[in-house]
């Protein structure tokens, strides 16, 4: 029997009608309402003709059948070792004990969690005003790109002072447990449950309310609402469909994940509000640090690069295949060495149709955020519009062995001395001793895509990419599908 998703307990302030309809209610209207609400956008009556109202009926029964069915899901256990340690974001955490619990707690919910929504504005092209069933995978490149913005306004050890009122709604303190056997945590839906004196307080110890920085704090929301789904917000659903047309996409497709690190590129580069950031997406699984720097330095009137000053941070998206069909056990622990680093912002990736934010792992399982649960729009115009619907405090794991091959993994650099940090870092995890594959995921490499025969590739869609030529030859490259890539 299907029960409410764990996550959305937290939604306390929202009305429980808008966050699961109940079955059998009409869906909403989306006709204009009478407060002017900018993201329900009305159908004038009597313009439109009779496939279109076809098409409209299609789309509305499709979007109610989504909305119920993301808006439910079944319970699962999840479980956590006391023992191993929990890897999020490159930082570590041990669970034996109530403050690395409480840490972790607070370090996963300040990441940023996107979701489906439903209810906003008709998207350009089509009759959709939900992304339920079809948009998972700009979800999740949507949730690496704000960890990116993340790292790139705010301190480095920021978390979202509001945490801890999703954490004490959902979480209870780890009771203790003998020594002398590890045992797991016990499954977090058996402890989202309210206790009427945190335990704490028996130890006589109050629990610190975090320190607020208000310009953090404004930051912040400032940061959630560039991922409003309404048209003008820069990196919302409108403008990331709209940068896929250029390959192919439209709103209703399934996007893979080298299509969507390319859409995140020409959002950030159409984004007034982030001139210091630029977004690189490897070419064939190679770096060329040439190009990279070429983006990050702004030439001058001479041609040459412009001084550190001008540097803009970037992001890297690397998108690689790890496998054929399914993933390449050889491949896990070059996967887990990657996620310890610092400036690694994820993975966006998931199982076959069915994408995943993945931010660490913990033995033999990843650790992710789900898109996969629909809300109701949330107007971020407003000042003080709501950011719980924006955090998750219920974390899930999957085994790696069920992880979908084809992935795109996020690194960031502020500065040209963190690009060649990350470069002898990533390229240390790419070569460790752990990773029993003799051939790297993807390699850095000196100079410019074109002094490889690639200054036209770089330039077209991954729609027309190509796969690169075998290992020392440079001949003339096959096309390929969209999401492609080398099987090494």
């Amino acid at each position: 029997m299907n029960s409410i998703s764990p996550s959305s307990a937290q939604y306390l302030g929202a009305n429980p009608e808008e966050t699961l309809p109940p079955v059998g209610r009409k869906a909403r209207s989306h006709a204009p309402r009478a407060d002017g609400n900018h993201f329900l956008n009305g159908e004038e009556s009597g313009q439109s003709s009779e496939p279109d109202e076809v098409d409209r009926l299609k789309a509305k029964l499709m979007s109610a059948w989504n909305n119920v069915k993301y808006g439910w899901t079944v319970k699962t256990k999840t479980h956590f070792s006391k023992t191993s340690p929990l890897i999020l974001l490159g930082r570590s955490y041990t669970l034996h004990h109530e403050e690395g619990l409480e840490r972790f707690r607070m370090d996963f919910v300040s990441r940023v969690w996107l979701t489906y929504r439903r209810e906003f504005q008709q998207l350009e092209g089509s009759v959709l005003t939900t992304d339920c069933g079809w948009g998972c995978m700009l979800r999740s490149g949507q949730m690496l790109l704000a960890q990116g913005l993340l790292v790139h306004l705010l301190p480095p050890e920021w978390t979202w002072p509001d945490a801890l009122q999703l954490t004490d709604v959902e979480m209870e303190p780890l009771r203790t447990r003998s020594p002398s056997r590890a045992a797991p945590l016990p499954a977090l839906q058996q402890v989202f449950t309210v206790q009427p004196e945190p335990r704490r307080r028996e130890r006589g110890r109050e629990r610190e309310e975090p320190t607020r920085d208000p310009h953090a704090e404004q930051l912040h929301r400032k940061l959630v609402s560039w991922f409003g789904d309404h048209p003008l917000a820069p990196f919302g659903v409108h403008r990331l469909v709209e940068c896929g047309k250029s390959s192919g996409k439209k709103a209703g497709d399934w996007y893979g994940p080298s299509i969507v690190a390319h859409i995140i590129r020409k959002a950030v580069a159409k984004a007034s509000e982030l001139s210091k950031l630029t977004v690189y997406v490897a070419q064939d699984c190679t770096v060329y640090k040439g190009d990279v720097l070429k983006q990050c330095e702004p030439a001058g009137r001479d041609g040459l690069s412009g001084p550190s000053t001008d540097w803009k941070s970037v992001i890297i998206l690397v998108p690689v295949r790890l496998g054929g069909e399914t993933l390449n056990p050889i491949y896990t622990e070059c996967v887990k060495d990657i996620l310890r680093l610092d400036c690694c912002l994820g993975i966006i990736g998931g199982k076959p149709k069915h994408s995943l934010y993945f931010v660490g792992y913990q033995d033999d399982h990843l650790l992710y955020l789900d898109p996969h649960y629909c809300q109701s729009v949330v107007d971020v115009t407003k000042d003080n519009f709501p950011l719980e619907s924006f955090h998750c405090n219920a974390p899930r794991k999957l085994p790696f062995s069920r992880m979908d091959p084809s992935c795109t993994i996020g690194f960031y650099a502020k500065n040209k001395k963190d690009f060649e940090s990350l470069c002898c870092a990533v390229m240390g995890a790419l070569t460790s001793s752990s990773s029993k594959e003799k051939y790297p995921i993807f390699t850095f490499v000196e100079g410019h895509g074109q002094d490889y025969g690639l200054d036209e590739l770089s330039t077209l869609p991954p729609a027309h990419a190509a796969l690169p030529p075998a290992a020392g030859k440079l001949g003339k490259p096959k096309s390929a599908s969209t999401d492609d890539f080398v099987f090494l």
